[in-house]
Order: structure tokens, then sequence, then C-alpha cells
């Protein structure tokens, strides 16, 4: 009989110490932990159980944290420097990796020991998913991420969400521990960022006559509303949500676009333009044909000058550029942009891209900042020092990174997620684009494909982008990332211990918390995930 006992204690012991993160119902975490030990029993979280910090560094993370459980529980716990039993306890000590740490769960209570504030808060994010109505399951769970660049992509240039729903967007970032928020900010259909030297750029440039209605047809006809449409963020908005964004330790990285896509600069100031002008702000969607002069000084000027606002809000040591469908019809019948190209000695206007990328990244190298830009910014050549944001596929990113450039992966049909997300969009979406893009297609991606071991160190990780054409307010914007973002956290997290049938399972601890929070998403995905 003791040897029987003895057998079934060692298997029991080996289970424990070798299960995967999957391999217990009780645990359920997204991203997926770098390693978990199961152990009997839960810990009762009640509305006496405190928080225990141990560093004051520590009481921003706990209070969001807090808040989090209250929208689960119904109760807020107390936050305290004072030790008590029967607690959550945050550490910080020394040896961990930034975003490193470890959670330990008991029946007497849980600690949860870091290096920095910032992984405290992972870990928090990780405790959050495990609350259940029996308590929080015993475990030790050591956990830090494959890539340091986890980014999400929102643009309010198409349409303008208010301050508060850019919170509310920050907040799904920080509950899927996405690190870096990308904001863009100005396009053809509206400048978002106010720049008190150049008044017009949010008196003009951020207003436009009307918006289409339904999705936008090349060969037309497009119906609009009528109705002018317009917003933009005062500079201490922007200080306001960057502040925000740095108490869940997310990075706020900027997107001032160039040369193209500045129709609505081009109108506040036509100067700006090849032609002069006249310009309007575009109601429609598409790629203009109208774009910075690149051979005139004062528009290099003007976005200096721009940009010296825009450093002054964003403290983010990279800049994002855009870079991207910049036609060159302009420039080939501009007179100053071609004798641009032969002062310079340019081969052609591919080239000429590359002097403005590489004359603007200069500029801000000379302040500390290194620019980002989509891949277009390789036509022409590109110094390596440029990080590339892989947009058009994988395949612009593979040469960026065997190149030596710095490389984020963001290929369309793994990350765009204005796509719609059933292959039947008319049963089951809002207005969206057409192109399908799955959960289990977000799942698929591996930024490090194709590459040999020597370049992965340059792809930097992976980032969601979700353009908004057809997305005019955050309950759209909810509904089209969620549960995708899930699945885009988890390459970025946990790319080298992927399993997609297992993140099914895992899923529904953060559905879970989506209820909790009121978040519009898509809950036919949790009934079938495609």
């Amino acid at each position: 009989m003791k040897r029987i006992l003895s057998t079934l204690l060692a298997a029991w012991i080996y289970a424990c110490c070798t299960a995967a993160p999957g391999g217990d119902m009780r645990i359920a975490v997204v991203p997926r932990p770098t390693s978990v030990i199961e152990a009997p029993g839960t810990f009762r979280l009640t509305a006496r159980t405190p928080i225990v910090i141990c560093d004051e560094q520590l009481r921003r993370p706990a209070e969001i944290f807090a808040d989090a459980i209250a929208a689960l529980t119904g109760f807020v716990p107390t936050i305290t420097t004072v030790n008590a039993p029967a607690a959550i306890v945050l550490h910080l000590t020394p040896g961990y990796k930034p975003e490193e740490y470890r959670l330990v769960a008991t029946r007497k209570g849980v600690d949860l020991t870091a290096s920095t504030p910032q992984a405290i808060l992972h870990g928090l994010r990780t405790l959050q998913q495990l609350v259940g109505a029996q308590g929080i399951p015993a475990c030790t769970i050591e956990d830090r991420p494959c890539f340091a660049y986890r980014g999400a992509m929102l643009d309010v240039s198409r349409h303008f969400f208010p301050v508060e729903e850019v919170k509310t967007y920050i907040d799904l970032l920080s509950l899927h521990k996405i690190n870096r928020f990308h904001w863009h900010l100005t396009d053809d259909q509206g400048w978002r960022i106010e720049i008190r030297s150049y008044p017009q750029l949010t008196a003009v440039g951020s207003r436009r006559a009307q918006t289409l209605v339904g999705r936008y047809s090349s060969k037309g006809p497009n119906q609009y509303d009528g109705i002018p449409y317009g917003g933009y963020y005062t500079q201490d908005d922007i200080r306001e949500i960057v502040r925000y964004a740095a108490e869940r330790h997310i990075e706020v990285i900027p997107e001032i676009e160039m040369p193209g896509h500045g129709l609505a600069a081009l109108t506040s100031y036509p100067w700006l333009g090849c032609t002069g002008g006249p310009y309007e702000v575009w109601t429609r969607w598409g790629i203009s044909d109208d774009v910075y002069c690149a051979g005139k000084e004062t528009t290099f000027r003007f976005i200096e000058e721009v940009l010296t606002e825009v450093l002054e809000l964003f403290p983010s040591k990279l800049i994002h550029i855009g870079g991207d469908e910049c036609p060159k019809k302009r420039w080939k019948s501009c007179p100053l942009c071609q004798q641009r190209i032969r002062e310079e000695g340019l081969k052609d206007e591919h080239e000429l891209q590359s002097y403005f990328v590489r004359r603007i990244e200069k500029w801000l190298q000379a302040r500390g900042r290194e620019i980002i830009g989509w891949d277009e910014i390789l036509q022409g050549g590109i110094s390596k020092s440029a990080t590339i944001m892989s947009w058009n596929g994988q395949a612009p990113g593979i040469k960026a990174a065997r190149l030596g450039n710095p490389v984020i992966m963001t290929p369309k049909w793994y990350c765009y997620f204005d796509y719609s997300q059933t292959s039947d969009p008319a049963r089951y979406e809002p207005l969206s684009n057409t192109r399908y893009l799955s959960v289990r297609q977000v799942y698929r991606l591996d930024p490090l494909d194709q590459l040999a071991q020597p370049h992965w160190q340059q792809i930097l990780g992976v980032q969601c982008n979700l353009w908004t054409e057809y997305i005019g307010d955050i309950g759209h914007a909810q509904h089209m990332v969620l549960p995708r973002m899930a699945a885009l956290s988890e390459v970025g997290w946990a790319n080298d211990r992927k399993e997609y049938n297992d993140f099914v399972r895992r899923l529904h601890s953060l559905r879970r918390i989506y209820e909790a929070e009121g978040y519009r998403y898509a809950p036919y995905l949790f009934e079938s995930i495609e």
C-alpha cells in the first residue's frame, strides 16, 4: 500500500512540475507563460485581501490591478505598505530581466516578484486572468516575453477618437501585455495634433467637408453624408494620453506622415505642395497624388518645426515618419524636385524619396531620436539605423533584417485588424474591409520565418494595425481587435511556445475580463474560433 501511495505521489509531483500552461483546466493565461508549475488548492480572494507593496514605485500598478479586480468581483482590494497575512505581496528585486516576473500563489497568499514596475504590472495582468469564482489556483508562474517590441496602432485620422476612447484603447493594450502604442495622427483625411507654430493645421487640416457612407469604390458612384467632420488633440490632450500610457508602462510612438499622405497639411498651407493647390482635405479613402514638395527648403523647415513640437510632447526614442504610398507623379513634373535630383546627384524619384527620409532621419538623430518608416522607405536606399515596419507581407522585413536594419513585423495578411474577422462579414460583421483575417491566421504569424538565426536579433517584434476608414468609435474598434489582439499578443510574447488549440482554451480567461469591463468583443468567435 505504501508503495502504491509513493508511486501515486511521485506521479503527482512529476505532473505538477512538468505541466504545460495548458495542462490543467485551472490555469488559463494569455499570452502563454514561459513556465507553470501547478499545485493543489486555491487562495481565496475576498474583500479583506490586501495588496501589500514593498516599494512606492508599485503603488500605481497596484491601483490599476485593484480597479481591474473590482470589475471582476465587485470589491476593491486595499493597498498597504504594512505586511499582512493572506495578502497579495508585490516585491521589487534585482536579477530579473526588464519584463520578467515570478508569481507564486499558494493557499496562504500570492507573492509577485520582478525587477521593474512594468514587469510587476505584467504579473498582475496574469493574476487578473487567474481570478475565478473559486479563487486563485495555487501555482508558480515564471514568465518573460520573446520580443521586446509588442505594438498596436490606432489610426485617428480617418476617424477621430476622443481622449477617453484613446485611453480605453490603451487599456486594451495593457491587458494584453502590449507595450507600444503607435498613434497615427496625420493623413490625407485629417490632421489631429495641435502644432502651435502652424495653427492652420488644426483650424483647416483637422476638418473635412463630409464622410463616405458605406464602402468606397474607385469606380463609383459613392455616397457621402454631407456632414462636416473634424477633431484634434490639443497639446494638453497629448500630454494626458502620454502620461496615461506611461502609467501602464506603454510607450507612445507618434506618426507624422511624410512625404505622402500629407493632403491635410497641404490644404492648410498650400505652399507645401508642388503645384500650390488648391487642395482639400480628402473625403474619400485611397492615395492622393499630391504630396510634400521635396524640392523646396520651406518644406523641410515646416517639417522640422512640426517635429520640434512633436518631440516636446513625446519622449519616445522612436518617431514614425510614415514613408508609405508616396506617388511620384507630382515630383516628376515639378521643376524644383527635378532640380533637387540633379543637385544631389540622385538617380530618380525613388532616390529623391530616400533623400527626403534620410534628411529627416539625420535631423531626428541629431536630437537623440530614431525613425520608424513603413517598408516603402527601403525604396532608393535607407540607412541601417532606420527601423522598418514591414506591412507589405514579411518579405520587405526579411530583406531589411538581412541588410542589418531593425524590423517590426506587421504584415497585412496577419496584422491588419480592420480586415473582416469571418468569411461571412455580411452576416456577422459591422462595416469593415472585406478582406478576411481570422484569429487563426493572426496566430500563425512567425516573425522569424525564413530568417537564419544570426538575423533574428534584427526582429524587434510585432504589431497589429487598426485603420479606421470604416471604424468610427471605440465600440466598433473593440469589436475588430477582440479577440484577435490576444492572438497577436501571444505571437509577440510567446512565439516560441505557441499551440493554437490550447490558446483557444485559454482565451476564455480573457473573455470573462472583456465582459466584466464591458468591452464590445466579437462573441461569435468564441463559439467557433476560426
